[in-house]
């Protein structure tokens, strides 16, 4: 049976509970929803979907997402993320991620915010075979 997350899509998870620290709302949705609003009003690439999840254990930085994408991908965690400038960066991010066979995004082709506020980078569940020379 094939895992649920086929390795043809991209999951971006995003922390709805999210808020800035010391920080009170300026509405009654917090900031990580606010965020995750804001990518679902954008052009979602195809090939990835927007989860919406309770808690990611970060609250002390701001609102905080991850892209996973099955067995055989890296698995990233990034914090400070700005929920009212960073949509269309993290979804550009997010279709880099998801065109690299193993999630892996060259240094230099990251974006700015990935390259500073990476909070953990996961190995893949099956890491990929090594090439036969």
């Amino acid at each position: 049976m094939k895992d649920s997350l086929h390795a043809q899509e991209t999951e971006l998870l995003v922390c709805v509970t999210c808020r800035r620290k010391g920080a009170p709302p300026e509405d009654e949705r917090r900031p990580g929803r606010v965020l995750f609003d804001a990518i679902l009003a954008q052009d979602v690439p195809e090939g990835l979907r927007v989860t919406p999840v309770e808690c990611l254990q970060n609250c002390s930085q701001s609102c905080t997402v991850a892209l996973r994408g099955g067995d055989e991908k890296w698995t990233y965690v990034f914090s400070n993320v700005d929920e009212t400038e960073h949509a269309g960066m993290i979804l550009s991010g997010a279709a880099q991620y998801h065109a690299a066979p193993d999630g892996v995004i060259p240094w230099r082709e990251r974006p700015e915010h990935f390259k500073r506020n990476c909070l953990a980078r996961i190995p893949p569940i099956r890491p990929a075979s090594p090439k036969e020379s």
